[in-house]
């Protein structure tokens, strides 16, 4: 088993993460025909400026290393006493399929937790069936979905319940993501 190693990002790492986000939603954009037109705050348009204002806003992001080279990232933001939001999950496509992903999420589900939020919403692109799969195999429910005039797709947004929920990393019985 590869050593892996996650931990809060620094200002000084804002173009590190930005080229990290752009390279993982390379793929969804070119699927999905998302342009700097068509959709220009796709994460696959990810700019240092977004990270510095999310930063700025309060929202964390985490780097994940593996054997020495970083390979994904997460933002994750608290919403008044309850509701942590997820975004910006990503692992670059070489690194995909290896449970990465999962190991993130699970990191964000301790921090929401240790914050005090009962809950973690993400939003997705709702034809993205199998990343909707996916989340639902953690344990993230779709709660409803929206067209917002400025995206040429549909939004669905999930939710994970982490007072239903409990079992998350460290536990010694979470579910393997």
């Amino acid at each position: 088993m590869k050593k892996f190693k996650i931990r809060q990002a620094g200002p000084e790492e804002i173009p590190l993460l930005a080229d990290i986000i752009r390279k993982s939603f390379y793929d969804v954009a070119v699927r999905f025909g998302l342009t700097k037109e068509t959709a220009p705050r796709h994460p696959s348009n990810c700019e240092p400026d977004w990270i510095k204002k999310d930063m700025d806003r309060g929202a964390i992001y985490l780097l994940l290393e593996e054997e020495n080279q970083t390979c994904g990232c997460v933002a994750y933001e608290i919403i008044g006493n309850d509701l942590c939001y997820l975004e910006r999950l990503a692992v670059l496509p070489q690194k995909r399929k290896q449970g990465l992903g999962g190991k993130l999420v699970n990191h964000v589900f301790n921090a929401a937790k240790q914050s005090g939020a009962e809950r973690v919403s993400i939003g997705i692109i709702s034809e993205q069936t199998e990343l909707k799969k996916w989340y639902e195999k953690i344990g993230f429910v779709e709660t409803h979905t929206k067209k917002f005039d400025h995206l040429p797709f549909v939004v669905s947004f999930m939710s994970y319940d982490l007072v239903k929920n409990p079992l998350i990393a460290g536990s010694g019985k979470e579910k393997r993501l």
